[in-house]
């Protein structure tokens, strides 16, 4: 299947800003300034809070990744023809 050239800078910009989105978003959620992912502030244990958002993030961002790299394959064989 070949993708066109919109298509194809699409997936790579909506895989650049997924990236940058969940890292900012694993950044914050790793500082938890409101106090809901830890139970007794930067040192207590994880919550179900964390957990959950976790895996959100970490799946979205894994997402990102192969929607981007697709993107990027794609221009690449764009590219060559």
């Amino acid at each position: 299947m070949k993708l066109g050239r919109r298509t194809s800078w699409f997936l790579t910009a909506f895989g650049v800003w997924s990236v940058i989105i969940w890292t900012t978003f694993l950044k914050n959620l790793w500082k938890d300034s409101g106090g809901q992912a830890f139970t007794d502030g930067d040192h207590g244990r994880p919550t179900a809070f964390f957990w959950v958002h976790l895996l959100l993030a970490v799946t979205s961002l894994l997402l990102g990744l192969v929607v981007g790299g697709i993107g990027v394959r794609s221009l690449r064989t764009l590219r060559r023809s």
